[in-house]
């Protein structure tokens, strides 16, 4: 028996289709733009071209309708476009979960990667479809898009995990992820 006194949400099926990157019923949505990722991107100068030149859609977040509270597990699909910023593959925000709990991404269309760091060693996990990354509580995560179309992801966490998009913008993520020969290449995130 539930311990809830009134359940958040029924029990529900959430229909995931996979070609169109969707969720059905869908909850809240989100978009970023380049505006948004303000002080991400090591070079500031075509940071603000970019946004000048159009403000571009960097990622989009399609959510189920599962709420973001304790003991619940909502759903989301991420979808980042494929670009560069001066050389800097498109990515999302970034973030710690304050409640430091664990999170698993299933990696659904296009060529992309998990970016972890928890403050002083930095990991790499490759995302294509069929791929499950883990992200072990404690560790801030930032989705790549490392290829020239887009990439989608299904995620799925703790909903009282929280999200800290300021931990990132404090303590970097160890490493940045630039367009090289072979997709990727990794430079040093204060230095590079």
């Amino acid at each position: 028996m539930s311990q809830y006194h009134a359940l958040p949400v029924p029990p529900m099926s959430i229909r995931f289709d996979q070609s169109a990157g969707t969720l059905s019923p869908e909850g809240p949505t989100l978009t970023r733009r380049m505006s948004d990722l303000e002080g991400l991107f090591r070079d500031h100068a075509a940071w603000q071209k970019a946004v000048a030149d159009g403000d571009p859609v960097v990622y989009s977040v399609i959510s189920s309708p599962v709420p973001e509270i304790d003991r619940e597990l909502p759903q989301s699909i991420t979808t980042i476009q494929p670009g560069t910023t001066a050389g800097e593959l498109w990515m999302t925000k970034g973030h710690q979960h304050p409640n430091h709990q664990g999170e698993i991404y299933l990696g659904i269309s296009g060529r992309g990667g998990l970016l972890m760091f928890d403050g002083t060693e930095t990991r790499w996990v490759e995302m294509t479809p069929g791929t499950i990354g883990y992200m072990p509580p404690g560790w801030a995560h930032r989705s790549v898009n490392i290829g020239d179309e887009p990439y989608s992801f299904l995620a799925v966490y703790p909903g009282g995990a929280g999200h800290d998009y300021g931990w990132v913008l404090e303590h970097g993520m160890g490493l940045r992820a630039l367009s090289g020969t072979d997709g990727v290449e990794f430079v040093d995130y204060v230095e590079g």
